[in-house]
């Protein structure tokens, strides 16, 4: 499978565990391609809505550019929306911006970090 069609299967799947837990969620067609900040996923109900960057990692680590984080967090202080970074390796986890480590120039999620930082979509759900 290829890195755009895994990343298109991730973010179905989160769209499932939303849905599955009584939250409205789509994909943003065309995220990271458009001039204007646009998260992959975004969820809501009636009492939160959250900004979502989804990544999937075949290996313990994960990179993500720094436009990727700016877009992010751009977007959700516009939208009124919490920023999240979802991350699956194994099991998904879910990141704060402030969990993520800053790079030199970009930022990267550790699994060892999202084990240890991030929260499973139950503790997400529990928020």
């Amino acid at each position: 499978m290829n890195t755009k069609a895994k990343g298109t299967s991730a973010e179905r799947e989160l769209i499932h565990m939303f849905q599955t837990a009584n939250f409205a969620a789509f994909r943003a067609a065309g995220s990271g391609s458009m001039k204007y900040p646009c998260p992959d996923l975004i969820a809501g109900n009636n009492l939160r809505k959250l900004a979502i960057e989804v990544k999937n990692s075949g290996t313990g680590y994960q990179h993500l550019n720094k436009q990727q984080i700016e877009d992010l967090e751009s977007f959700s202080k516009q939208f009124g929306a919490e920023p999240w970074i979802a991350v699956k390796f194994k099991d998904w986890y879910f990141l704060t911006l402030e969990d993520i480590n800053k790079t030199q120039s970009n930022f990267s999620i550790t699994q060892e970090i999202a084990e240890r930082k991030g929260l499973t979509f139950e503790e997400l759900m529990r928020l």
